[in-house]
């Protein structure tokens, strides 16, 4: 029995509409679709870091749910904020009691979290920092779930590429909702 371990995968995990926005114009996600088929909490327990842009750290880092949110809702943000918390800022700087702040040496410092032992990482996102992950090469799977929604608008999920990137399919699922769940690999052949 090998002792081998694997580094851990930045995966990137978000709903985008059929046309490839990520948020409405107005940053809207109502038409995101928490559907309990696709197991999210079971996505959740296969990681244990999450990395943020400071933007949707500010949004979602924190977010406690309502009254009027589901048991399931509860859960699941009960979940993320289990996660250690890394947030990529240029401007703020140091840690918090919920997060620890990256300013600079990306490549450098998500290597080492790579390299530490543990699970897989969840790349969160904002927009931005999607684009310099992709753009140093450090998202190992894309796992997008494609809602039934154009919204001929928005905030697109790819943008400032700066090489095409060949990928693998390794997964497609299908749900009643309409949500296409598309899992790639980044072929690095």
């Amino acid at each position: 029995m090998s002792n081998i371990v694997r580094p851990r995968r930045i995966i990137l995990d978000l709903a985008v509409t059929l046309d490839g926005f990520i948020e409405g114009k107005n940053g809207e996600i109502d038409w995101c679709i928490m559907d309990s088929e696709m197991e999210f909490s079971h996505f959740l327990n296969e990681i244990d870091t999450i990395l943020y842009g400071r933007k949707s750290y500010d949004l979602w880092g924190q977010f406690t749910p309502g009254i009027e949110d589901t048991d399931t809702e509860k859960e699941i943000w009960k979940l993320v904020h289990s996660k250690e918390k890394y947030v990529f800022s240029r401007t703020q700087k140091g840690t918090d009691n919920k997060a620890i702040f990256i300013n600079d040496h990306i490549l450098e410092e998500v290597n080492k979290l790579k390299n530490k032992p543990g699970k897989d990482i969840w790349l969160y996102g904002g927009a931005s920092l999607i684009t310099t992950f992709i753009n140093l090469g450090l998202v190992d799977e894309f796992r997008l779930s494609v809602h039934p929604v154009i919204l001929g608008e928005g905030k697109p999920l790819f943008n400032d590429i700066k090489q095409r990137l060949n990928l693998k399919i390794v997964n497609t699922r299908t749900f009643s909702s309409g949500v296409v769940q598309l899992t790639y690999h980044l072929n690095r052949d």
